[in-house]
């Protein structure tokens, strides 16, 4: 029997902008991309809910969040450390 890799999982590292929830908090990642025409550089934010086991996030805390298996309707990844 072959054995294949499982693919790589994402990684993103955002800001926590809401931890009202059990166990979930709302991340907001901001990348910057280039506007095709005027080559200007523009801020964009995704939010990602993300689970946090031990409620140990609060807001304001800079975290790096990694994609796994669907935990609940919205929530795609989950914490894996507190940067700051």
């Amino acid at each position: 029997m072959i054995m294949e890799k499982r693919g790589e999982r994402k990684v993103k590292e955002g800001t926590v902008i809401s931890d009202r929830m059990d166990k979930t908090v709302v991340v907001v990642v901001e990348r910057l991309i280039r506007h095709r025409r005027y080559q200007k550089v523009i801020k964009r934010t995704t939010k990602f809910m993300a689970h946090d086991q031990e409620n140990a996030c609060q807001v304001g805390d800079r975290v790096r969040i990694m994609e796994c298996r669907p935990l609940s309707a919205r929530k795609r990844w989950r914490v894996v450390e507190i940067l700051s």
